[in-house]
């Protein structure tokens, strides 16, 4: 048994760093924080959905890039093992809507401590306000790291798990892209992923704050569909965002500009909803449409629907044509926008892209162009729909390159 350095102290990295603990060796876990999962920290909005109780071939199927690729880490270790190792440590978990797992507390930072005790009762040393600024290689071998640009440290393997560049603020740099390059391999083109959109519409800002629950979106560019999705969604002072469109992006995010269309009733056929706008016009024919339409909408949704349906909202409701009913209607479930670009890599949950799996073996994690160095997490070119299946690959690439160190 060696000694095996770890580079990130993240997810990939605490998992990797457990599994080279279990196996026997000698651990060193590198972190440039002043503390483990700074990232972790914040998922979930501070709660860590830090895992999905699907089935693992439902998890492989919210898997968006490389998803093949995944199938021995996955198999190794799977969300059950997870829970397992939490649960053990004395971090319970629960399950809710779409088979999200949180920490039974609702605090990530009980994750983060789980894992932290794991690790000290392994014996794994920790050091914190460490950089790794480059990697030792020779002779086609990595065999050690350099450190805080100047110290040197020898190791017998070593786990590039530096996260990618999304959320900068947690201290993610990239870094570990450069060491990917600087040792021949392939790094896919990045691209900030789970973001939110800019839209080329002014009056989204109108809408600023609003959460629609049960709306199903559809996104097209040339006549063609690129992601539909039924849930909740945000109306930001610059676009939308929430989880429908967050998940969108990483479907469509190389394909913008496109179109984006929100059915704001998708449970109503067009039948039903013009009877149900029908009647309640025929219930108060004599008041202003402005304040006739509060049982469709939001009250700060019904300007917006008034003027992209051409309709002047002191209109009285017996004098709306059967056209611009008809507009109303279409625009309900149709309402359009332009998804001009993404947001950045501050506001991104993860980075889409990264060191290519074709120069990794995905048994073990180990790079097939440099013997000893091994690749896990968001560093590497896989990514997957929210939900906590992002987490879930960052703790099973960490354990498979962990366990995988002869």
């Amino acid at each position: 048994m060696g000694r095996v350095i770890v580079a990130g102290g993240g997810a990939a990295g605490m998992m990797a760093a457990i599994a080279a603990s279990e196996s026997g060796h000698a651990v060193l876990l590198l972190e440039q924080n002043e503390k483990l999962g700074k990232k972790l920290y914040i998922t979930g909005k501070g709660r860590c959905n830090l895992t999905n109780a699907a089935d693992m071939d439902t998890v492989r199927a919210n898997v968006i890039t490389n998803p093949k690729f995944l199938y021995s880490a996955f198999s190794s270790f799977d969300n059950q093992d997870m829970i397992r190792i939490l649960e053990e440590e004395g971090c319970p978990v629960k399950v809710e809507r779409g088979n999200r797992v949180f920490p039974v507390s609702d605090h990530s930072s009980d994750v983060i401590r789980a894992l932290k005790r794991r690790l000290e009762r392994l014996g794994a040393e920790i050091r914190f306000h460490t950089r790794v600024t480059s990697l030792i290689c020779g002779d086609g071998i990595c065999t050690g790291v350099q450190v805080n640009g100047r110290e040197v440290l020898e190791a017998d393997a070593v786990i590039v798990a530096t996260g990618g560049r999304s959320y900068p603020s947690t201290g993610a740099t990239g870094d570990g892209y450069v060491f990917a390059r600087e040792t021949g391999h392939d790094v896919t083109a990045l691209r900030p992923a789970l973001v939110p959109f800019e839209t080329e519409e002014a009056w989204v800002r109108q809408l600023q704050g609003l959460s629609l629950r049960n709306v199903e979106v559809e996104i097209r560019k040339d006549g063609r569909v690129l992601y539909r999705e039924f849930g909740e969604m945000l109306f930001t002072h610059f676009g939308v965002s929430g989880p429908a469109l967050l998940s969108a992006s990483s479907v469509v995010g190389g394909q913008l500009p496109a179109r984006l269309y929100i059915n704001l009733k998708p449970a109503l056929s067009e039948e039903v909803l013009a009877q149900r706008i029908l009647r309640d016009f025929t219930e108060e024919a004599n008041k202003q449409i402005k304040n006739v339409l509060g049982r469709l909408y939001p009250a700060k949704l019904i300007p917006v629907m008034l003027s992209v349906s051409g309709l002047e909202a002191n209109k009285r409701v017996n004098e709306v044509t059967k056209e611009e009913r008809e507009r109303l209607i279409c625009y309900t479930r149709k309402l359009p926008l332009t998804l001009t670009r993404l947001r950045g890599y501050e506001e991104a949950i993860i980075t889409h892209g990264g060191v290519s799996v074709k120069d990794i073996n995905a048994r073990t994690m180990e790079s097939k162009k440099v013997r000893r160095l091994y690749f896990a997490g968001e560093v590497l070119d896989v990514d997957a729909l929210t939900g906590g299946y992002n987490l879930q690959i960052a703790w099973s690439t960490g354990w498979k390159a962990g366990q995988s160190i002869a």
